[in-house]
């Protein structure tokens, strides 16, 4: 069963891999869909990937799967290492008292927009990294896997 399991995701990888276009399209796709998956739009980061590649004309089914970056085993770790970086560029957060007599005042919705900020600016940061990272890796791969002429 395991092994079955595990030739599948082989054979989709390979599918994957075999794409149209040139490795650069391929490349172009794929760091779309990263940075994409690391900002957190549930239900759109396959969207705006499909919309980034198209706009770097590189390959949308592989933007598309280059937002599965995050799923439900990385949400927590990859938007709280955005957030935390995001309060280590803009400057640390105040806490949030968690005291009985918290309303929704004015001060309770201003924090909102203070960890928006936050987790919007370290998603950016790390969105950046991770599709030139990967764009790098991928494009480098594709090439030295390329077939001779």
């Amino acid at each position: 069963m395991m092994a079955d399991l595990l030739k599948r995701l082989r054979n989709g990888l390979h599918w994957l891999w075999r794409q149209e276009g040139s490795a650069g399209q391929r490349c172009r796709g794929l760091a779309a869909g990263v940075f994409a998956g690391c900002f957190p739009f549930f239900g759109f980061q396959t969207l705006i990937g499909i919309g980034l590649a198209t706009l770097l004309r590189g390959n949308r089914i592989l933007a598309a799967a280059g937002t599965w970056i995050s799923n439900p085993f990385t949400y927590v770790p990859l938007y709280w290492f955005n957030y935390t970086l995001g309060s280590h560029v803009l400057g640390e957060s105040p806490t949030l008292d968690f005291s009985p007599e918290l309303t929704w005042n004015r001060n309770v919705w201003s924090l909102g927009g203070m960890v928006a900020s936050r987790l919007l600016l370290g998603s950016a940061i790390v969105g950046f990294v991770l599709a030139v990272a990967v764009g790098a890796m991928s494009w480098f791969w594709l090439r030295r896997s390329r077939p001779a002429p």
